[in-house]
């Protein structure tokens, strides 16, 4: 009998979408993933090669699809606008998201973010901050040769790759934009919208009413022979 030679069978490893994780556990938290994953989707707006996301799981070694994390705001230089369903950083030309940001709640655990820290400092993270809206605290590492280190006093800290400040008060943390405009939540950036329209609205209407009273002067001095053209 001859001895049937198997024929080898590839599998093929999947990378989910989801990790089956809530983005957030309550709205102060989501609140605050929203309001940085927008403003910095503002800021970078207009350089196609910044990729921006929130709560999105990132796979950095191909063929494993335990090692993953979900940051609740990730920044990725060097990387083109998009939809993606994941990060598969082998898929990105090997780029790391170089910024990573976690907003704490009160089910989070000291082991977990630890966790996530040896993560981000194993897989090429450059800057990582944690923000903890409910006792207002604000912790940072930055790459410092082969690995993470701690930042001393965060307050008025400027991120190298970001370009933000942040600023701690004595309600709250506020970030800074290079311009020094401070993050706003999108219901902020939205009634300054409405106030601008307000504005030129109004301003529309104070020229339309200058032009007719200036129509009117000079139809008065046509009447007594003046051509307003000669004043």
């Amino acid at each position: 009998m001859v001895a049937q030679i198997p024929a080898e069978i590839t599998t093929q490893v999947i990378y989910p979408d989801r990790d089956g994780q809530p983005m957030s556990d309550n709205t102060k938290q989501f609140r605050w993933i929203v309001t940085i994953k927008e403003n910095l989707e503002l800021l970078f707006a207009e350089d196609p090669q910044v990729f921006i996301a929130g709560d999105l799981l990132w796979y950095p070694v191909e063929g494993d699809n335990k090692i993953r994390q979900a940051p609740d705001a990730m920044v990725a230089f060097g990387r083109p606008k998009g939809d993606r369903g994941s990060y598969r950083q082998w898929v990105e030309d090997g780029v790391p998201p170089q910024v990573v940001f976690e907003i704490l709640s009160p089910g989070n655990r000291m082991a977990e973010m630890n966790r996530k820290l040896h993560f981000y400092d194993r897989y090429g993270v450059e800057e990582y901050y944690i923000y903890d809206p409910d006792r207002i605290d604000l912790a940072g590492w930055i790459r410092d040769g082969d690995g993470l280190t701690a930042i001393e006093d965060a307050n008025n800290w400027i991120s190298p790759r970001l370009g933000i400040r942040f600023r701690m008060q004595e309600d709250t943390l506020v970030i800074y934009r290079p311009d020094d405009r401070p993050f706003m939540s999108f219901v902020e950036i939205d009634r300054l919208r409405q106030q601008a329209q307000q504005e030129i609205q109004q301003a529309r209407q104070e020229t339309q009413q200058a032009r007719q009273q200036a129509e009117k002067l000079a139809a008065k001095l046509r009447e007594l022979g003046i051509d307003p053209n000669d004043l």
